[in-house]
C-alpha cells in the first residue's frame, strides 16, 4: 500500500503492560513488543495492520520499557505513518486506562488494537471499509470459537446479531470471541472516563459493557479471517506455525 493509499484514520495501540508471560520466549528481547514473531517484531506487525485498516497516524501507547521500545520504533520504522508515543504512568493498572491515556491525540473515529496481536490482513481490511455507530464502537469478533488456541485465556462474548450484550474472560453465556480489534469514537473514550472517574481503575471491557447498556456497542464478524494474541510461548509458536502456511496473509 503506498502512501496515497493510506486513510486519515487514527490508531491507538496498546503497549504498555509488563509482557512476563512471554517473557525469556526469545533471547533478542524482554519486551513484548520487541518481540519477533516468524522474524518480525509484533509491535510492526500491528502497525502494519492499522495501515491496513486506514491509518495515517498510529499513536503507541507505552508504559514498561518506555525509553527502550520508544527507541527502537524509531530507529527501525521505515514506514509511512505517523507515529506518536503516549506514556502511561499508571501501567499497572488495567488497560482502559492506557486507551485513556491516548485520548488527546484521538479527534473521533479511530482504530484501537493490542501490541500482541498477529491480524491476517483481510481482518483488517474489513475494519478499513466498516464505520462504528455514532457516539459508540465496534468490536471486530469470531464465531469460529472451535479454532480458538486458548479458550481459557480468550476474552468471550455475547452477540444478537450486531449488537455486542455482554463481553468477559468468565461470562458462561457467550457465541463469539474479541479478537482486540476495536473501532471506537469519542464515545467509547467517554464510557472508560466515567468508570474510571467512579473507581480510579477501569478496563477496556467495563468501558465496553457501558456502552452496550446505551445500545451503543456493536459487533463485526471476521468471517474466516485468522488473528493470534500472542501472550505465552504457547501462543507464539501456534502463531509461527500458522504464519508458515500460505493461506496466512498478513
Amino acid at each position: 500500500m503506498d502512501k496515497e493509499n493510506i486513510g486519515n484514520r487514527t490508531g491507538v495501540v496498546l503497549a504498555a503492560g509488563f509482557g512476563s508471560r512471554l517473557n525469556g520466549t526469545v533471547k533478542e528481547t524482554s519486551l513484548k513488543p520487541l518481540t519477533p514473531v516468524a522474524g518480525t517484531p509484533l509491535i510492526f506487525r500491528v502497525i502494519e495492520s492499522l495501515k491496513i485498516a486506514g491509518c495515517k497516524r498510529v499513536v503507541i501507547v507505552l508504559g514498561h520499557g518506555y525509553e527502550e521500545i520508544k527507541q527502537s520504533i524509531k530507529e527501525r520504522y521505515e514506514g509511512p505513518l505517523e507515529l506518536v508515543y503516549a506514556y502511561n504512568e499508571n501501567y499497572d493498572l488495567q488497560n482502559g486506562v492506557s486507551v485513556l491515556t491516548a485520548r488527546e491525540y484521538v479527534e473521533d473515529e479511530f482504530v484501537l488494537t493490542m501490541a500482541d496481536h498477529i491480524l491476517e490482513k483481510s481482518l483488517m481490511q474489513k475494519a478499513r471499509i466498516h464505520t462504528p455507530p455514532e457516539d459508540g464502537a465496534t468490536l471486530l469478533v469470531d464465531y469460529k470459537i472451535g479454532t480458538i488456541f486458548d479458550m481459557d485465556d480468550a476474552t468471550k462474548v455475547l452477540a444478537e446479531d450486531t449488537k455486542l450484550k455482554s463481553i468477559g474472560k468468565q461470562i458462561e453465556e457467550f457465541n463469539c470471541i474479541d479478537t482486540g480489534v476495536f473501532l471506537g469514537t469519542q464515545g467509547l473514550l467517554k464510557a472508560l472516563e466515567d468508570r474510571y472517574q467512579e473507581s480510579g481503575n477501569v478496563s477496556l471491557s467495563d468501558g465496553i459493557q457501558e456502552l452496550a447498556r446505551r445500545d451503543k456497542m456493536e459487533v463485526l464478524d471476521i468471517g474466516d479471517s485468522f488473528w493470534q494474541d500472542v501472550d505465552t510461548p504457547e501462543m507464539m509458536a501456534h502463531a509461527e506455525e500458522q504464519l508458515a502456511k500460505k493461506s496466512i496473509s498478513v
